[in-house]
């Protein structure tokens, strides 16, 4: 560089859910905007009418060669953006703007102050974290291939309510029908078929808003956390579910927990999910990624 010439700004992407948190994500993000702007950022100010068309723009900017894609909006859009910016080398920035906001909780995010999130970005080295992959679909959290799932596919199929009140009646309705699933489980090669109320395949520790399903799982260890709830009666299901936010469940003589560096999961009629989104039926290939994914934090 020629002696009195300016370095180049760095781009970034700044995508935004205006519809997560009820709203919040658009005031997240003029927020955002500003303080990127201020650090001196040139920004690429985007918005998609869907999901689809947001990841479309996602993945244009990384083609061009933006320093980082920064998302505005809960873990669902900390998902679109991960299905843009891993394995490139691309940086994914979070500014939390949902209800669950569990990637942010990993990451000890700001969770209810977008200035200081996006002063985060400013200031932070980028840092190399494990995903999770099964098929084109990476994932940061936790893939839900039992109860929980079940819950997820009903909850999303009703109207009424909206918000958390619609999957606690989700909930309600499957336990007075839900009875054990019948899993075949390949876990590193060695076969198990058993019986379960769930399996959850864990990249991360928590999913649901910090339900610590895979309490104990790693980022950056290149395995992946596969727990197993055996059958339990229906009330005994309701008592564990308290459990799952404090990680106590672990306690429970019907836990089972391994870790693994590829698992497939097969179960008739379930569908997964992963990152609070759907994924697709059993059965599905679950692989670690190590350090797919570069994040600021």
């Amino acid at each position: 560089m020629d002696a009195g010439t300016a370095p180049v700004a760095r781009e970034v992407a700044l995508l935004t859910n205006p519809t997560a948190g009820k709203g919040r994500g658009l005031a997240a993000r003029a927020v955002a905007l500003r303080r990127l702007r201020e650090a001196g950022f040139v920004v690429r100010d985007l918005v998609g009418g869907d999901a689809g068309e947001s990841l479309d723009l996602a993945r244009d900017a990384v083609a061009d060669g933006v320093w980082a894609l920064v998302v505005v909006g809960g873990d669902g859009m900390v998902h679109l953006g991960v299905q843009a910016v891993a394995a490139t080398g691309v940086h994914l920035g979070i500014v939390p703007a949902g209800t669950g906001n569990d990637v942010a909780r990993y990451l000890d995010l700001p969770r209810k102050d977008p200035a200081a999130a996006a002063d985060r970005v400013v200031a932070s080295t980028p840092r190399r974290l494990d995903l999770a992959r099964t098929g084109p679909t990476y994932f940061v959290t936790v893939l839900a291939a039992g109860f929980d799932a079940v819950v997820n596919e009903r909850a999303n199929a009703m109207t009424w309510p909206r918000g958390q009140m619609r999957y606690n009646l989700a909930t309600l309705a499957e336990l007075r029908t839900f009875e054990p699933i019948s899993y075949t489980l390949d876990l590193d090669g060695e076969v198990h078929r058993l019986d379960a109320m769930l399996v959850a395949v864990g990249n991360g520790p928590s999913f649901g808003g910090g339900l610590r399903i895979t309490e104990g799982a790693l980022l950056d260890d290149g395995l992946l956390d596969v727990v197993v709830i055996r059958p339990m009666s229906r009330p005994g299901l309701v008592r564990a579910y308290p459990k799952l936010f404090r990680g106590t469940h672990v306690h429970l003589p019907e836990y089972e927990h391994h870790r693994v560096r590829s698992v497939t999961v097969a179960a008739p009629g379930i569908v997964a999910y992963a990152d609070g989104e759907r994924i697709g039926g059993l059965p599905l290939t679950i692989t670690s990624q190590p350090g797919a994914l570069s994040v600021l934090s």
